[in-house]
């Protein structure tokens, strides 16, 4: 009952963002054959860029002229900080507009447990995530017809993976505030903060080499499009931290809930 209400409700706002998203996936991949076609212009091109914004943006180890690279570069950032944005948006306002909508009551005099509630909204968050990372994959399949080029589908296997795990990462943290908090609109401004800060450290890890070790507090530099496609998997390290977070989210968001005192 509570995640078809739920699934149903944030119908809307789920197709709105998949065709935001997906129309700015389809019209960069649509340039990448002009984008290509002159090698030396694009050379010089890149050149021109100074050292420091290459190896923030991880320029300096992605070959643009490759159809992978070019996506690593130019869509993988959009995919990962506009979705992470979605995430955080749709979690953060899950489950406390309840107490702000005044309907909790109404929920509370149903012969539903607390957990109940938690697990089917939670279940209607990762739902609404997974099915925008689906429609990302099939508008990226599709944007690759545009190149006379083949792309190893297990590399870009990782990005899609990497991407997802990172929405619901953040996701489940937005989840969890959403469950101790009451105010959705502080709810949510912490929650976005949280993913622009993010993103902010993890350009400033790329751009110098004193403060590398900042990558490590940056959900995003566990993404990174350039380590992802050398290395063609997620750094054990990073996945066990992400993986971590998320589960330690969720087991709070339970055993918080369960004992919040909702007036």
């Amino acid at each position: 009952m509570i995640f078809k209400r739920e699934f149903t409700k944030n119908a809307k706002s789920l197709i709105i963002w998949s065709i935001i998203l997906g129309g700015i996936i389809l019209m960069t991949l649509s340039i990448y054959p002009q984008f290509t076609q002159d090698q030396e212009t694009l050379n010089n091109l890149l050149s021109a860029y100074p050292d420091s914004f290459k190896e923030a943006f991880g320029m300096d180890r992605l070959d643009i002229g490759t159809l992978l690279g070019f996506y690593g570069m130019e869509i993988h950032f959009m995919t990962t900080l506009i979705g992470s944005i979605y995430a955080v948006m749709l979690a953060s306002n899950m489950m406390a507009k309840e107490e702000n909508e005044k309907t909790i009551e109404f929920l509370l005099s149903k012969p539903l447990s607390r957990s109940r509630i938690v697990m089917e909204k939670l279940f209607a968050v990762m739902t609404n995530i997974c099915l925008l990372n689906l429609f990302i994959v099939i508008i990226c399949l599709i944007g690759f017809q545009f190149a006379d080029e083949d792309v190893s589908m297990k590399t870009f296997s990782v990005l899609i993976f990497a991407t997802t795990l990172l929405h619901i990462t953040f996701a489940s943290i937005a989840f969890l505030l959403s469950s101790v908090m009451k105010k959705t609109r502080t709810i949510t401004s912490i929650s976005l903060g949280l993913v622009l800060i993010s993103y902010f450290f993890s350009v400033v890890a790329g751009i110098s080499e004193g403060l590398e070790g900042v990558k490590y507090i940056s959900f995003f530099k566990y993404v990174d499009a350039a380590d992802l496609i050398s290395e063609n998997a997620i750094q054990p390290v990073y996945l066990v931290i992400m993986l971590g977070i998320t589960a330690l989210s969720i087991c709070l968001t339970f055993w918080l809930y369960r004992r919040k005192d909702i007036a």
